[in-house]
């Protein structure tokens, strides 16, 4: 039977592409928005059964903040945070919000329709091995964690780490030509070059990439260039 739901996260065409999946297999979305900061407004308005709540910042101060007003106000709906490889801290702090579970942004949609079955039914929606990764890091803390976000970014151009951010934000090609104030061949010069470098095949599967590790969070300062520049 199909679940009333809701996909909110700060990049909408993450949670566009996610509400049409899971449309597909018989779920009945209420609404697919961004940004997360309006996420209670519109559950306590529309009262699904499940939120799925789409973060690239799990540890940031904060970020939970409009799922304890979710669980204050509409108790009866579970929330399920859609997010980066969790730290401890991160997870910790979805729980402690009151959230039912937490899944990686990167999940297969057969993953995500687990959890959200394991929410509706009151149960702790989480991978066993999350879990035993939260643990390990806790147990074993790395002295310097990879930051895959930064690695990442060093490796685009400022020009290449504009485009991803306009992808990221559902702009077609010809968006992206017009905004940049270059040629449409060019901007999908600029878009294969992304896709290569990040070693995706698709437009969406950068988007998803860019928000599991942070890039955009990292990159969106100052990121889009001003009418004079050059393509």
């Amino acid at each position: 039977m199909g679940v009333r739901l809701m996909v909110i996260d700060d990049h909408r065409l993450l949670a566009e592409a996610l509400a049409s999946a899971l449309k597909l297999r018989g779920h009945r979305v209420l609404a697919a928005a961004a940004p997360t900061s309006g996420a209670a407004e519109l559950v306590v308005s529309r009262a699904p059964e499940i939120c799925l709540f789409g973060t690239a910042a799990p540890a940031e101060p904060g970020t939970f903040d409009p799922i304890v007003r979710i669980r204050r106000e509409r108790p009866q709906t579970a929330v399920v945070v859609l997010g980066p490889v969790p730290s401890p801290r991160g997870i910790a702090a979805a729980f402690a919000a009151g959230a039912a579970g937490y899944v990686r942004h990167d999940e297969r949609i057969e993953g995500v329709e687990r959890a959200i079955a394991k929410a509706r039914a009151g149960e702790a929606a989480i991978a066993p091995q999350l879990l035993q990764g939260a643990f390990a890091e806790l147990l074993n803390p790395a002295a310097q964690p990879d930051d895959e976000g930064r690695r990442l970014l060093q490796m685009l151009t400022p020009r290449e780490v504009e485009v991803l951010v306009r992808v990221a934000e559902g702009e077609d090609t010809r968006l992206i030509a017009a905004g940049m104030r270059i040629a449409p061949s060019t901007a999908r010069t600029h878009v294969q070059r992304v896709l290569m470098k990040l070693g995706v095949g698709s437009r969406l599967e950068a988007a998803a990439l860019a928000a599991r590790t942070g890039l955009l969070d990292r990159a969106a300062p100052g990121t889009r260039q001003g009418p004079d520049s050059v393509g």
